[in-house]
């Protein structure tokens, strides 16, 4: 028997590879599906099912290229209604890989068709739970993205989650080793651990949501609290992976085609195109194209474009490093972009042998912005989460977090100078960026963030208070 997690830090999103005598099963592929096919044949195994704990909101999954490609069969929990060719088990329904098995926990709460795989080794012994997001290592999923308007609330799911925790989780042995479906930096939860394994036992002990002694009514309380809207992206990714999607080679073929700058421009007015620039940060500071949007492709990029860009069908032009494109294509199908339309050819340098118009976003470091600060009054846009900024902000920042910054560009006026800063940079020069876009002229980009703010000045900071979330 072979378990291999398969851990992909953009979107702090763990899938599965299951292998035992020659079969395999995958637990919530990603959308590109090269990873899991080249594993199975190094094992000379055929890849049988495609297990899925649910129907993602965070990710398009690879379930249905990867079935296609393969003839496995994929496996939802109880209740699943997807618009595919697909296997809705029932509660305790077994099936075999090879010498193992894998038993299906329907448990709700997370969503109502969530459900934890249970792998039984080859003597029988329960080995792994593969959670999904039903629990986590330090949390358990939010329960507010399957909530629907007069029939089922978020306490309602809640208290599903509890049950399905008590009743089908808890009780299995402390060594069974629990596999989850994301780590720390996953919206799906409201505070996880960096560890991306462990034990049941473990988590029984550390866990705030497994708390022997916790009463329904505490749960609920508890996993409700500070929870913040979810990306506007999830509800939509959420319906591509139950109603079905296109293949991902097919936008590949669309959206890794080469422009020379004349179509780049052409394609950009004539098809009501965005211009994604996905190169670093500094480079982007020191020259772009006047109105693109930056989201650099070294960071958080997928879970970032789906936040912010709230059309998932708009045509998408970009601007990467050469040797990158796939990547970006890819990326932006993880999370349901799938019409992007190509790249420009020769990259931003390409651009600037045109002679065609470029644009920049003034920085400053932590130490010239301190004197600033010192001289005169100055405005300060925090683009970090809301309860980033509760936990500690320097004194007199504006709260503007980049998650909402589409909703609440009325708090701003273009007409004043703002300097903005996240953490370290990158999400501040998206909001510069957004801003730039349109029609904020007077932006000053903090370059290295609060990070440095704390670390090589003295200005005044607020008391600082634990967080009880990352959302």
């Amino acid at each position: 028997m072979k378990v291999e997690q398969i851990y992909t830090g953009c979107l702090a999103e763990a899938a599965y590879y299951i292998e035992s005598n020659g079969e395999a099963a995958i637990v919530d592929p990603l959308r590109d599906v090269e990873p899991y096919l080249e594993r199975a044949k190094a094992d000379n195994a055929k890849i049988k099912f495609v297990l899925e704990t649910h129907f993602h909101a965070d990710f398009v999954s690879g379930h249905l290229d990867l079935a296609k490609q393969t003839g496995a069969t994929i496996v939802y929990g109880p209740t699943a209604q997807p618009n595919f060719q697909a296997h809705t088990a029932a509660d305790n329904e077994e099936f075999k890989v090879g010498n193992v098995t894998i038993k299906v926990l329907h448990t709700p709460g997370h969503t109502m068709e969530s459900s934890t795989f249970l792998l039984i080794d080859e003597n029988g012994k329960d080995y792994a739970a593969f959670t999904g997001d039903t629990l986590f290592l330090g949390d358990v999923g939010r329960p507010d993205l399957a909530q629907k308007a007069g029939s089922i609330t978020q306490e309602d799911l809640a208290g599903w989650l509890f049950d399905s925790l008590r009743n089908r989780i808890m009780p299995l042995a402390d060594d069974v080793i629990v596999y989850p479906g994301h780590g720390a930096g996953s919206a799906c939860g409201k505070k996880m651990a960096a560890e991306t394994t462990g034990t049941l036992g473990e988590q029984k002990r550390s866990n705030y949501a497994l708390r022997a002694d916790m009463t329904r009514d505490e749960f609920i309380k508890e996993v409700t609290d500070g929870l913040a809207p979810p990306p506007q992206y999830f509800p939509k990714n959420a319906v591509m992976n139950k109603m079905g999607y296109e293949s991902i080679d097919n936008v590949r073929a669309k959206g890794m085609r080469p422009l020379s700058v004349r179509a780049f421009k052409a394609a950009w007015e004539g098809e009501g195109a965005m211009v994604l620039d996905t190169r670093v940060q500094d480079h982007f500071a020191e020259g772009f194209i006047p109105g693109s949007i930056f989201v650099g492709i070294d960071d958080a990029f997928a879970p970032w474009v789906g936040a912010l860009v709230e059309d998932l069908a708009v045509p998408i032009l970009y601007v990467c490093e050469p040797g990158r494109e796939q990547e970006v294509v890819d990326r932006l199908a993880r999370v349901g972009y799938d019409n992007p339309i190509g790249f420009l050819e020769g990259g931003f340098p390409a651009w600037v042998a045109a002679g065609e118009e470029v644009d920049s976003i003034k920085e400053v470091y932590a130490k010239e912005f301190e004197g600033i600060y010192n001289e005169h009054a100055v405005n300060i846009l925090d683009v970090r989460r809301n309860s980033e900024y509760r936990a500690q902000h320097i004194v007199g920042a504006q709260n503007f977090p980049l998650d909402f910054i589409n909703k609440n560009m009325s708090e701003v006026d273009r007409h004043k100078e703002y300097y903005l800063h996240c953490v370290g940079g990158y999400r501040s020069m998206i909001a510069a960026s957004i801003l730039r876009s349109r029609g904020f002229d007077h932006l000053v980009n903090i370059r290295s963030g609060f990070r440095a703010l704390q670390e090589e000045t003295k200005l005044p900071v607020t008391e600082f208070v634990e967080q009880n979330t990352e959302l």
